[in-house]
């Protein structure tokens, strides 16, 4: 019951979520990318020997230059500005190579270790929206800025197939991609690479294992709204509208007209849905109580236990079509009904 608690409380604090707009007033707003992340080997690696190539101020200088740029050792840098004669481009490379190899001997390593911590994503562009799950094996690596930036690129890599898919919309559409699917996504708005070499960096990094395990993506047309909500809730410090929490939820409901309190109806939405952890959404007819408790429609309102969730929806004049529901961790049912 904390959990419900915690919820309630979120109602009059306003601290708790972060809606996320459906379709609606033109919104504007450019989605800023992550510059080069600040990486930083726990060892340096031992492939090259040092020699006296740093003997001049321009080499000194270009030393400089890879270190703030890349963010990995002065030994590691030094090492690659010697494989590549200088040239700063070339050794840019080869960090990064031999950061994937690491990365990769790593995660073959760490491979079987129990992932149940981790973070949830929530990000919005234009019509469409996903959520993501990335998991990790304690809560300290979740607060770590490095696993964030892991779980951002994650997001941004399914909000880019998202977007990719080429459909006419009359009504929503929503799906899901399993561990498999998502880890295959490209990365980055170049598409080089995929999702499963920046977790296999991460890995790498921070030292221990991970796991790309789920998303789902949302597209409206015109007549719908996504409400959402996510508890626990953290900011992206690169991203701002990528939402991150330890539970998330989406809420498609269809409209005839905008609204001004849209966004709080829909943030209430999520909060139920967080909350009382429904199943299906049932309908307006369903009685309360036995069989349809796990109905949303027909379960007592979090925010309101008098009355069900389907009497507050009623008179604000939308219809509850579908809901994604994420918490991190969850095993079973729950987590594969996906």
């Amino acid at each position: 019951m904390s959990l419900l608690r915690s919820l309630r409380l979120c109602l009059v604090a306003r601290t708790g979520g972060c809606p996320v707009r459906g379709l609606g007033p033109p919104q504007g707003k450019q989605v800023s990318r992550a510059g080069p992340l600040p990486l930083q080997s726990p060892q340096p690696w031992h492939t090259f020997h040092a020699g006296h190539w740093l003997s001049s101020a321009s080499s000194k200088d270009l030393l400089m230059k890879l270190r703030r740029k890349t963010g990995y050792s002065f030994v590691n840098c030094k090492k690659a500005l010697e494989t590549c004669g200088g040239d700063l481009r070339q050794a840019e490379s080869w960090l990064h190579e031999q950061a994937q190899k690491e990365g990769w001997g790593k995660a073959a390593k760490l491979h079987g270790r129990k992932t149940k911590e981790g973070l949830i994503g929530l990000l919005q562009e234009g019509n469409s929206t996903v959520l993501v799950e990335v998991n990790c094996e304690t809560d300290f690596v979740a607060r770590n800025l490095k696993f964030q930036q892991l779980v951002q690129q994650v997001a941004l890599g399914t909000m880019l197939h998202c977007q990719s898919l080429k459909d006419q919309l009359s009504t929503y559409s929503k799906g899901f991609l399993n561990s498999s699917e998502l880890s295959e996504l490209p990365f980055g708005p170049e598409r080089k690479g995929s999702l499963k070499d920046q977790l296999a960096l991460a890995i790498g990094k921070l030292g221990e294992n991970m796991t790309l395990k789920r998303a789902a993506w949302v597209k409206v047309p015109n007549g719908f709204y996504v409400g959402s909500y996510v508890h626990g809730t953290m900011h992206s410090p690169s991203l701002h509208n990528l939402v991150l929490g330890k539970y998330g939820a989406l809420v498609i409901c269809e409209i005839s007209e905008w609204k001004a309190n849209l966004e709080e109806l829909g943030r209430r939405l999520g909060q139920h849905v967080v909350g009382m952890a429904p199943l299906s959404v049932g309908s307006l007819d369903d009685e309360p109580g036995g069989e349809t408790e796990t109905k949303m429609l027909s379960q007592p309102y979090l925010l309101d236990p008098s009355i069900t969730l389907g009497q507050y929806v009623q008179p604000q004049g939308v219809s509850v079509v579908d809901f994604v529901r994420f918490e991190c961790g969850e095993e079973g049912e729950a987590a594969e009904a996906e």
